[in-house]
């Protein structure tokens, strides 16, 4: 059309950019506001790695793990839940169930993560607040009750006891009358971005990774169809790192992990296809889409070429997704629908393989029921209303989308080159380097928005308006009280004697190189609780303090 106006068209991106450059001050809040410099404009010329494009379900995976992807099978709607007692959060799952999720997501308390029992000192005013109080394999019992553990896929998200709540999942799944070997679902046990990012531990770092490998090669025999850990890029991510960071960070954790494995004599083919992640679903639309699409080739290179993986299912990346917390504002909260849509769409456009839409009102407090459903809801118009389910990888192709996907992969290299420069991921965590890189990222983001550089609305712009009183979740004060009460209860009915010869015999297993999980089986079983579990452990195994880094 410009021609027929007497306007030659630009012919080359060179004289676009000559002809229709944007302002200086407006280049400037470009180059300031993204991770990776982003040109005005894509073209042809810039998709320098076609040949890894490729077809969904084909190495390398570029475009999906699956060759029909959503029009085969739509995501997992796996909402994440879990407050005050068992009892209270088994009845959230039902409610979940009830309103169309198709997978359970388990969010446990701050002392549970920590391996506290409630009526530790530490527990104090923090019992069932953050997530649901497991204290002993009673408690997963009543957490599941009336919820067929052989027909729904759960999730657990939790990592430095993870292996013990492993046990007591498989201990209550055994009194319901479903084997080990039927259990499908997560345990998250990602122990190195805890030290990188989550901070919660109970071990120092060479036996908490020992930890989970026991856990691993157990699950590789005994749980054919769990998946041992979800590696974690997504509290990587809440803690501040970009979206390089997130992915190198979290894929170097993995193939770690796997690395790990090969040297206690496991076949790499034997574990590999029961490996998952879980990544950070942020606000930046295509970046987020790229760092997907960079991850999943990544993962399939390393395993077929690095550690020589040959069964295709060992080369998938399989992730779950969650939005991202740390972009919900406490100010004008409903604005919060519309960021959480924006980065469920990322996610769907990404391949995910489930996904979790964190609550509008989680900036203020644990979300209410009606907020949970909105969140649910938002999924189920994603997939059912919105058309991006209708053919595979819509994006795909996309100049600006596959640049961006190579420079996603490009930089998660870099990161790779200067770890193994430190002797390895292990090394450099104990070196704090991750730790430091992301404390400098968070530190030039919160800069960015105290200055007013970076924009969010109704925070530090458009802040007229929109913060009536949104109704909250409160936690029920008696709730510690009831979980301490049960803990004493099971304490004063078990067989304390049998609980002490187990101890000791996991005092033995974790000083030697006996795998510990079979042990820790032993205890579930005998009712002990998890601080006294994790206390017989730290005897042997020590605990951690961290080095701080400014």
């Amino acid at each position: 059309m410009s021609s027929e106006l007497g306007v030659k068209p630009p012919s080359t991106y060179e004289e676009w950019c000559a002809t229709y450059a944007t302002t200086p001050e407006r280049e400037a809040v470009f180059k300031t506001l993204s991770d990776v410099e982003i040109k005005p404009l894509y073209t042809e010329a810039d998709l320098s790695n076609q040949d890894q494009i490729g077809y969904p379900g084909q190495y390398p995976y570029t475009r999906g793990v699956y060759p029909s992807m959503y029009r085969g099978r739509l995501w997992t709607m796996r909402q994440f839940a879990g407050f005050g007692t068992a009892t209270e959060t088994n009845e959230r799952f039902r409610y979940l169930l009830d309103h169309g999720q198709t997978g359970l997501s388990t969010a446990f308390d701050m002392p549970s993560l920590m391996g506290h029992d409630s009526d530790s000192p530490r527990s104090l005013g923090e019992v069932g607040r953050e997530g649901v109080a497991v204290d002993t394999i009673d408690d997963m019992q009543t957490l599941f009750q009336g919820i067929d553990l052989g027909d729904v896929s759960v999730s657990m998200t939790i990592n430095a006891p993870a292996p013990i709540m492993l046990a007591y999942y498989v201990g209550a799944a055994e009194v319901s009358g479903v084997p080990a070997h039927k259990l499908g679902g997560t345990i998250q046990a990602d122990i190195l971005k805890e030290y990188i990012a989550q901070k919660e531990w109970c071990f120092p770092i060479d036996p908490a990774m020992r930890f989970l490998g026991d856990m691993i090669e157990w699950c590789s025999t005994e749980m054919p169809r769990w998946h041992p850990v979800s590696i974690s890029g997504y509290h990587i991510r809440e803690a501040g790192s970009t979206a390089a960071q997130e992915l190198a960070f979290t894929l170097k954790d993995g193939l770690t992990y796997v690395e790990q494995a090969v040297q206690r004599g496991l076949d790499v083919d034997d574990f590999a296809p029961r490996l998952s992640f879980f990544f950070n679903a942020q606000i930046d639309f295509f970046e987020e889409i790229a760092k997907y699409r960079a991850a999943r080739r990544i993962w399939a290179r390393e395993l077929r070429e690095t550690f020589g993986a040959k069964d295709p299912k060992s080369w998938l990346m399989r992730f779950h997704t969650q939005t991202a917390g740390v972009s919900l504002t406490a100010q004008q909260p409903l604005n919060n629908i519309v960021r959480t849509s924006i980065e469920a769409l990322a996610g769907v456009l990404g391949g995910t393989q489930s996904l979790h839409t964190n609550s509008y009102d989680e900036a203020l407090a644990l979300p209410t029921e009606d907020a949970v459903r909105i969140a649910l809801r938002t999924q189920q118009i994603i997939a059912h209303e919105t058309g991006v389910t209708n053919t595979i990888d819509p994006l795909g192709g996309s100049y600006f989308v596959e640049s961006l996907t190579d420079e996603m992969e490009r930089q998660a290299y870099e990161y790779f080159a200067k770890i193994d420069e430190l002797g390895g991921m292990v090394e450099a965590v104990k070196r704090n380097y991750p730790q430091r890189e992301i404390a400098d990222a968070s530190y030039e983001l919160q800069r960015e928005i105290d200055s007013g550089r970076r924009l969010v609305v109704g925070v530090n712009s458009f802040t007229e308006g929109g913060d009536d009183q949104t109704p909250l979740l409160h936690i029920d004060p008696t709730i510690e009280a009831r979980q301490i009460g049960t803990l004493q209860a099971v304490r004063a009915s078990r067989d304390g004697s049998a609980v002490e010869r187990v101890l000791v015999d996991l005092r033995e297993a974790a000083a030697g190189d006996r795998n510990v999980m079979p042990v820790l089986m032993d205890a579930a079983r005998a009712h002990a609780s998890e601080g006294e579990i994790i206390q017989a452990l730290q005897e042997v195994w020590g605990s951690y303090t961290e080095t701080p880094v400014f």
